[in-house]
């Protein structure tokens, strides 16, 4: 029996290996153009993590005028879940990634399909044909009994577990003997025939970290499993090669897997892509740093960003300063620029794991919401108002072009307030504007907060008060109020000579503005009362009065 009528015995399929090589040719792109993928499998939703490593991959590319696709590797069907793929999909949509090519819910985009891992069989069998051929690969008809026993005497002698040199059974299999267990019904799957040396080290050079070293893989890993799939390793090395991918860009845990992966390129006889691996997002926990956990930390799932109503470009341009080092300098020396302007770059990544510092996040988040227009955050506000607060929704639509212009208040200005984080605290910051919501339980009266003094100065306020007065007429008329109950109109007279005064214009405003909205802390006064209108500034006064 010849090579080639042994490999069509142990695997069936349709075409040989040249007929893809022809179907999935060499891409024409630029010098330089990095072709990257995005390849998960989908057995939960987009994590933190997650979502960083698509948004390099695709920055990547599209900054080099590559191309970055979407493959779904999914050749471990039981970790499969429903709709996985298109929480995906969706999840990475909502943060503008979106793919050159590969999976999408319409089904595949691009010429160097399919792009989901369990419709590529038969490329992945012919292949594993070619290396049966070449006799770098061949059947395994271990049971699981016998596996756990070698593993148990591997274990026991204290020697490195798994399949290998003396204890790779099948490997010795001759041609008739394997032809034999066949027709006997004996199962079996494929393994590859390494050539490795543990004891030899190869030299390897990470785009991220660097110059490294790792021993030759020598274990025999199981390349087609009894399923009929192949495994993890084979179809990322053939998939890689046919759709032309020349940076695999990926976290780090996967860093153990070079001597594998490398060696199956090489017997392959694939050139091999450069490699990326990136840093983990850690978080520090009784003074050490660990990993961000999808099982620990409520921040590695997407949903917490998307239920706490972080702007999803507030997140991604968090992620840029994770990603760069040099990117929160770059912004600070183009305040105007587009973020996507700005080029990544391996060598500015870090090596190490970084900290998640929901700090920085929460000052990236407010700088973000205060240069949004008005009408903007009212769209946003609304759609976050619309999942998780339903009622405050109705009002916001009840009462759309007021709730834009409460948006609007210190935003059209050199310095616009940033004191919105997220959506989610939207309605605790603005619900006294609102009738419906406005049940104060708590007055924040400050320095002037005795009873009478109270209403000695709103009923001299209302006096004073004139609802068609611009911003500076309104407060020559707040100070003329003021000083006629011999508060300072002027603060710098009142630090130097505190004693001669009730108090200051500062006190006798707050306590207009407490009375209007409960709170001593509020946007401008100002605008607040134009938004109010005649009619509810003096009811609100006059209630506080009673």
């Amino acid at each position: 029996m010849t090579r080639e009528e042994y490999a069509d015995l142990l695997v069936k399929n349709e075409h040989d290996y040249k007929y893809y090589e022809d179907k999935y040719p060499k891409r024409d792109l630029p010098e330089g153009a990095i072709v990257s993928r995005y390849a998960p499998s989908p057995t939960g939703y987009v994590h933190l993590g997650a979502l960083y490593t698509s948004f390099i991959s695709r920055k990547m590319s599209k900054q080099t005028n590559g191309v970055c696709f979407l493959r779904i590797e999914d050749t471990d069907q039981k970790r499969t879940i429903e709709n996985g793929v298109e929480r995906i999909i969706e999840d990475l949509a909502k943060f503008n990634i979106n793919f050159d090519e590969g999976v999408t819910l319409d089904g595949d985009k691009g010429n160097y399909g399919p792009y989901m891992q369990s419709k590529r069989g038969d490329i992945y069998k012919a292949f594993i044909k070619k290396l049966i051929i070449e006799d770098k690969a061949y059947p395994c008809f271990c049971t699981e009994e016998e596996l756990k026993h070698d593993h148990d005497r591997q274990a026991l002698n204290k020697e490195r577990l798994g399949y290998y040199g003396i204890w790779a059974r099948c490997r010795r299999l001759s041609m008739d003997e394997v032809i034999s267990k066949i027709n006997n019904g004996e199962k079996y799957i494929i393994r590859l025939k390494s050539k490795g040396n543990f004891n030899h080290h190869f030299k390897f050079k990470d785009e991220i970290k660097g110059k490294m070293e790792f021993p030759e893989n020598d274990q025999d890993i199981v390349i087609l499993k009894s399923d009929d799939l192949p495994t993890y390793h084979l179809a990322h090395a053939v998939d890689d090669h046919l759709m032309g991918t020349t940076h695999v860009i990926r976290g780090d845990e996967w860093l153990s897997s070079i001597p594998v992966h490398v060696q199956l390129f090489e017997m392959l006889g694939f050139e091999t892509p450069k490699y990326a691996h990136i840093s983990p997002i850690c978080i520090e926990e009784d003074g050490k740093k660990r990993k961000l956990s999808k099982r620990k930390d409520p921040e590695a799932a997407i949903s917490y960003y998307h239920e706490k109503g972080i702007p999803y470009g507030a997140l991604m341009l968090f992620l840029e300063t994770i990603a760069n080092s040099n990117f929160e300098m770059w912004m600070l020396q183009n305040k105007d620029a587009n973020p996507d302007e700005f080029k990544l770059d391996f060598k500015k990544m870090p090596i190490g794991g970084t900290l998640f510092d929901h700090e920085k996040l929460i000052s990236i988040s407010k700088n973000y919401i205060s240069k949004l227009k008005a009408i903007e955050v009212y769209d946003m506000a609304l759609n976050h108002a619309l999942e998780y607060d339903k009622d405050f929704a109705l009002l916001l639509e009840k009462y759309k072009d007021y709730s834009v212009s409460i948006f609007n208040i210190e935003r059209e200005q050199k310095k616009p307030r940033k004191d919105i984080a997220n959506f989610s605290e939207i309605k605790s910051q603005v619900w006294y504007m609102y009738d419906e919501l406005y049940k104060p339980v708590n007055y924040e009266w400050q320095k002037i907060n005795s009873k009478d003094d109270i209403k000695e100065v709103l009923n001299t306020y209302l006096k004073y008060y004139n609802p068609d007065d611009d911003k500076n007429s309104w407060f020559d008329h707040m100070k003329e109020a003021a000083v006629s109950l011999n508060y300072a109109g002027d603060m710098k007279e009142y630090k130097v000579n505190p004693d001669k005064y009730k108090g200051s214009i500062a006190d006798f405003s707050t306590v207009i503005r407490v009375s209007l909205t409960s709170k001593c802390n509020t946007p401008d006064l100002y605008e607040i009362m134009r938004l109010f209108g005649k009619d509810r500034v003096i009811n609100r006064i006059n209630e506080v009065i009673k």
